[in-house]
This record gives C-alpha cells, sequence and structure tokens, in this order.
C-alpha cells in the first residue's frame, strides 16, 4: 500500500519553495526517498502548525515574520503531543535546513531560529546481540513462515544483515543485478556513497535459495526482495518479523533488524578486526560512528594492553 500523500498548508509563493527545496535535496543532496519523506513530514507538520498558530495558511511574509516565541509554541505543541527528545531534535534540524535553504536563495531570512534550542536528543549506545543470540535468530528466522519462499527469503535478509552488516534500507535496495555472486560486493549506502563489503560464502547460498524458491518474476534492475503479492519489500514488515523472533526466542527489545548490523561490527572488533576497516565495512564517514557501535569492555582493553604494550611485557 503507498504511503499517503504529504499535505503541506502552505499558500502558493512558499508551496513554490517547499517543492525546490525538496528537488534540491533529492538531486543535489541525494536524499533517500525515505530521508525526502521523513523531512517533508517534518516540515508539513510545522506548516499545519502554522495554519492554526496564525489563522489562516503561511506564506513567505509570514515564515519572515516568525518570532523565536512562534517556535517555541511549536515545540511545546509538540511536546504536549508526546513527542520524543530525539524526535524533536531532528524536527528543529529539518526546519533550519529549510530556513538555511531559503536564506541562500536570497528569498527570505529569519534569524529567529537560530536562537530556538530543542531539547538534546539521549545519547544511546547501540545494544548487539550476543553471538549466540544472532546465531538463533537467522536459524529460527526460517520457523515464522508456513509459505517456504518467504521463509527463505527472511533468512536470507537477516544473514544478509549480519553477514554483510547492512543497513535495512540498503539491504532493501538491491536489485536482482546487486545479487552477491563472487567474494565481494559493492553497496550503495547513505548520500549515494558506495563501498565494497566482504561476502561468504553461507550469505551467498542463503540468497540463492531464496531466489530458487521466489515465485515472483525478478526483473534485473527489480528489487531482491519483494513482500508476498510481489511488490518491493517494506521494512515494516522486516521489523515485525524480528518482533515476532524476540518473542519467539526471548531476544530483548534491542533486537531489531539494525542490531545485526550493530551485531557485526561488535563481533568483529571481538574476533580481532581494527576500526578502521570496519569503519569502510560500515560505510560511516567517521570513526567516532564506528565507535559508538562497537563497546569494547574494560575487561578487553586491559587484556589487548597487557598482551601488547612494552610496559605491560616488561612486568
Amino acid at each position: 500500500m503507498p504511503p499517503a500523500p504529504i499535505h503541506f498548508a502552505a499558500r502558493p509563493d512558499l508551496m513554490a519553495q517547499v517543492e525546490a527545496w525538496r528537488g534540491w535535496l533529492e538531486g543535489e543532496r541525494r536524499a533517500s526517498r525515505h530521508t525526502l519523506d521523513g523531512y517533508s513530514r517534518d516540515l508539513a507538520a510545522f506548516l499545519g502548525f502554522l495554519r492554526d498558530h496564525l489563522g489562516g495558511e503561511a506564506a513567505l511574509a509570514e515564515l519572515e515574520g516568525l518570532a523565536p516565541a512562534d517556535f517555541r509554541a511549536f515545540l511545546a505543541a509538540r511536546q504536549a503531543e508526546g513527542l520524543s527528545r530525539s524526535s524533536m531534535a531532528r524536527l528543529m534540524s529539518t526546519l533550519r535546513g529549510f530556513f538555511k535553504f531559503l536564506d541562500r536563495r536570497a528569498v527570505l531570512h529569519n534569524p529567529a531560529i537560530g536562537s530556538v534550542k530543542a531539547p538534546r536528543p539521549p545519547k544511546s549506545v547501540p545494544k548487539p546481540l550476543a553471538a549466540e543470540e544472532a546465531m538463533m535468530a537467522l536459524e529460527t528466522a526460517g520457523e515464522l513462515h508456513d509459505e517456504p519462499w518467504l521463509a527463505a527469503r527472511d533468512v536470507a535478509l537477516f544473514t544478509l544483515l549480519y553477514g554483510c552488516g547492512l543497513r535495512l534500507g540498503e539491504a532493501l535496495g538491491l536489485t536482482r543485478r546487486e545479487v552477491p555472486r563472487g567474494d565481494t560486493m559493492v553497496v550503495t549506502g547513505k548520500g549515494r556513497k558506495q563501498r565494497m563489503v566482504p561476502v561468504l560464502a553461507v550469505v551467498r547460498e542463503a540468497v540463492a535459495a531464496y531466489i530458487a524458491q521466489c515465485p515472483h518474476p525478478l526483473g534485473a534492475d527489480a528489487p531482491l526482495f519483494v513482500g508476498a503479492r510481489g511488490g518491493p519489500l517494506n521494512p515494516g514488515v522486516v521489523q515485525r518479523q524480528m518482533r515476532r523472533l524476540r518473542a519467539l526466542l526471548g531476544l530483548p527489545d534491542t533486537a531489531t533488524p539494525h542490531a545485526l548490523r550493530h551485531s557485526f561490527a561488535t563481533h568483529l572488533l571481538a574476533g580481532g578486526g581494527d576500526l578502521r576497516t570496519i569503519q569502510e565495512l560500515l560505510g560511516h564517514a567517521s570513526l567516532s560512528t564506528t565507535q559508538r557501535y562497537t563497546k569494547v569492555d574494560a575487561a578487553r582493553l586491559k587484556g589487548v594492553y597487557d598482551k601488547a604494550h612494552p610496559r605491560a611485557k616488561a612486568r
């Protein structure tokens, strides 16, 4: 089922700039469809608030005249609706980006938004699965379907997430032409940046088993992973399957499809992989992001020190 269209409560002059901004995000910033929809819904929520707040749909003149109190009123309204701190921070990031876009194009200038601070999102440390839990999830994924080809699909997808460290969106974005056949595959990640990742034999075998059983035609440039009716597989379906796995296996609430990617990184590090290599495999622009994915306990750090440091050896 296609997502509901996004409605922007805006007068024609403002609507033209909204469309220009969306085009810039997609064309120049190379935002994914998921990211573009997220930003668009954030802006639509703000414009919907302004319609009620100002007594009518906003035009560019209304945006230029907004005061800090107007932005704070929007945040207060969203907070009263139960929006999380993380979502509030993302909302303000979207609005700042939109106003900056208008400023760069000399459409309008409103410095008021710069004085408004959104609540800081809590710093969350990704929680990987234990190696035994990850293997158990892969082995059990196929038991959630009575239809063999759907079972093979889920096994292939979860094996790909854990075996290659892909984001869910990256895996669902693969086409039939991009099926891993050799020891490596090229993955297109955030910002359409490409990276090469190794492919284990077990990953190739799981994907091949799924393709062999899939009853729907998989065109060369069509999505590799499809839903029950043959359309692109919805991320929500994958997340639902993981929730079912959690209940079946007694896994923690942090066991999500993305946790398989965390687990890939953490288990590589535990096996002796270095952070720089893992950074490349994950497609992280910053090493600090990789460090968050690979939380190492103090005992392991001390063990590495005792084995490697010259002073430790001299004791």
